[in-house]
């Protein structure tokens, strides 16, 4: 896949460049024939095969309201209290992570690719000015790392672990289907789901909540405590009782 970094009126040329040495790929003044990351005024955007995506949590606003708590991760997270701390250990644009912070989360994120990371940076700093939203992104904490390796060396406190290895997407159109065929240009599912959920029992959580398609097979074949489908995906969850 070629991928392009383009920098519009030199506009953010700082990060533009800085996410050129990260990812290897050239900076440029003009949009690629491949996958196209673009800095300009607005902020940063990805571009590709006749699709362009933006983090937007404003899209988010209507799923914030009364029905939160129907929510099917959070029904499966089942909070009771405030001051609890969640980690995302797959980020990716954030949107689940921030159904967390809205219910009472701190949540630390963590996103592996660059590209992701920088949209996801970019659309946590414009939701900063956003009085609609601000209040619930300033308890989103982004860390660009992989969490398999981060999480068992640091001391994260979690109350809950989330895990959303990524999965082929339906092939149905919509807004929602173009941001995730953009997004897999640049990411591919997990490839080591007993890695990743090694790393999250290591971080010692009072639970671990698993993102996973309706049918699809339990992560790294761990039976959950309990699980919870709606019409396309299931949430499965790990309880640990005894965890302080």
């Amino acid at each position: 896949m070629e991928l392009v970094i383009c920098v519009s009126d030199g506009v953010m040329y700082d990060e533009a460049e800085a996410l050129a040495r990260r990812t290897g790929a050239p900076l440029c003044d003009r949009e690629g024939d491949g996958v196209t990351v673009l800095f300009d005024r607005t902020g940063v955007s990805l571009s590709g095969y006749g699709m362009k995506y933006r983090g937007d949590f404003t899209q988010m606003l209507s799923r914030i309201g009364a029905g939160l708590r129907q929510e099917l991760l959070i029904r499966t997270a089942k909070p009771r209290s405030g001051g609890l701390k969640a980690v995302d250990a797959a980020a990716g644009m954030g949107e689940d992570a921030f159904l967390l912070a809205a219910c009472g989360y701190e949540v630390s994120l963590y996103e592996k690719n660059a590209v992701i990371a920088a949209l996801l940076r970019d659309a946590l700093r414009r939701a900063e000015s956003d009085e609609r939203l601000c209040a619930i992104t300033s308890h989103m904490h982004l860390t660009e790392g992989d969490s398999t390796e981060l999480m068992p060396t640091s001391d994260l406190g979690a109350d809950l672990i989330y895990l959303d290895p990524m999965f082929p997407p339906r092939r149905k159109s919509g807004l929602i289907n173009k941001k995730l065929q953009l997004i897999q240009k640049l990411e591919q599912p997990c490839g080591d789901e007993r890695a990743l959920l090694d790393a999250a029992i290591a971080a010692h959580p009072k639970k671990i909540v698993i993102k996973r398609p309706l049918k699809g097979a339990y992560l790294a074949d761990m039976k959950p405590s309990y699980s919870i489908s709606g019409k396309s995906i299931r949430y499965d969850c790990i309880a640990f009782p005894d965890a302080t």
